[in-house]
């Protein structure tokens, strides 16, 4: 009998609190890396957004939870040589126009689910939050030791980033800029 209320205890405990069981890592930021990539009719924008933290939670082969910030303040050019040009489109993405910068300092993305999807590969869902619009989001990333990599397609019509935008405006031509941008990131725990 005693051990039969024993095991109903464990069984319920389980059940009850799988996050008990859970490990948390912390991730580097000075060893983790987000590159956007911005497309438009006539070419392309690549550049950085820094980390500010993160962290994953597994229980067994799955991650049950997780939050990221980036610093948007941080948003930087890459692929324009021209320091006053960068600066002037480095300024751009930063106003009211893109992502409002100074009233939305930092973006968010909670995980909320990251199941194994193959040999070192995780299909993750959340919601990422950009100036102060949340919305469901699923990518995928590779697992290397302590290192996961991998891509997030936003669709910033749903953040309310409308410069330049087709879902927004009629009759931008060639000054068209697609709605769908990438962020290609590398993220290393601790």
């Amino acid at each position: 009998m005693k051990k039969m209320i024993t095991l109903i205890l464990a069984v319920g405990l389980l059940a009850a609190s799988p996050s008990l069981f859970a490990q948390k890592s912390e991730m580097s930021v000075t060893d983790s890396k987000i590159t956007w990539t911005g497309k438009k009719v006539t070419g392309s924008h690549e550049g950085h957004i820094k980390l500010l933290s993160g962290y994953l939670e597994k229980s067994g082969e799955d991650f049950v939870s997780g939050k990221f910030v980036v610093d948007m303040t941080s948003i930087s050019n890459q692929d324009i040589d021209d320091p006053e040009t960068r600066a002037k489109l480095v300024g751009h993405l930063k106003s009211d126009d893109f992502f409002s910068v100074d009233e939305y300092p930092t973006a968010t993305l909670v995980i909320e689910n990251g199941e194994k999807s193959g040999v070192d590969k995780y299909k993750f869902t959340g919601k990422l939050t950009i100036k102060g619009n949340t919305n469901p989001v699923s990518f995928e990333a590779t697992a290397d030791d302590k290192t996961f990599e991998g891509k997030l397609v936003v669709d910033r019509a749903k953040y309310d980033v409308r410069y330049g935008s087709g879902s927004f405006f009629d009759n931008l031509g060639d000054k068209m800029i697609y709605d769908d941008f990438e962020l290609d990131f590398m993220v290393t725990f601790e």
